[in-house]
């Protein structure tokens, strides 16, 4: 069936995102070590920053797509999709923290309530933290299904955050193509989630 896909054949799939999400991280590593970048700090931190709100779009689209295509094994990709989001945005924050203050954390808090696109994003990456450290299998039966899926809904709230964070960075610049791209994409993934809410919600009342 189309929805079905061996367990093989999900593997090869996991194992096929494991390698090219960690492309990008290679790519930040290499250039860095080779000089290939102008500037360094900013080529990691905005590299960074991207490819988590690529991999927080992706994270977003599991369900539509499950929904819209019937391929229910997609369903299975979401926690690798998800940790890669993390990932990147730890590497993001590393960035900030390292290059940017150089562990030294009181300038580093100073500097996020000095400056509030940072707070954004500081907020978003705190939030991230208990989904990412409640992943496991394992976490899921402690936790309980019903209690981890609501704490798996900050990702709600995570995501215009994160665009939030994106766009304030941007009007520095006046760059504001990449930031709407991006809103637009998280707007229609949340946007399909209330619709079919309230669809549900309504059929239910009708039984």
């Amino acid at each position: 069936m189309a929805g079905q896909l061996s367990n093989r054949k999900v593997g090869w799939v996991k194992a096929a995102i494991f390698v090219l999400g960690l492309l990008p991280f290679a790519r930040l590593v290499w250039g860095t070590a080779s000089g290939s970048f102008t500037d360094p700090l900013a080529a990691i931190t905005q590299g960074s920053g991207e490819w988590a709100l690529y991999f927080l779009c992706i994270t977003l689209a599991v369900t539509p797509l499950r929904r819209l295509t019937g391929w229910n094994w997609v369903v299975r990709l979401r926690r690798m999709l998800g940790l890669f989001t993390f990932f990147y945005a730890l590497v993001h924050f590393i960035a900030f923290l390292w290059f940017d203050h150089f562990f030294d954390v009181a300038a580093m808090l100073a500097d996020v309530v000095k400056r509030p696109f940072i707070l954004v994003g500081f907020i978003a990456f705190v939030l991230l933290i208990p989904l990412a450290a409640t992943s496991t299998n394992a976490m899921i039966k402690r936790l309980g299904g019903k209690r981890w899926q609501w704490l798996h809904r900050l990702i709600y709230l995570i995501a215009p955050l994160a665009i939030l964070h994106f766009w304030w960075m941007k009007a520095g610049k006046n760059d504001f193509a990449q930031p709407i791209l991006f809103g637009v994409i998280v707007a229609v993934l949340l946007g399909l989630r209330v619709v079919w809410s309230r669809t549900k919600a309504r059929a239910a009342v009708r039984a």
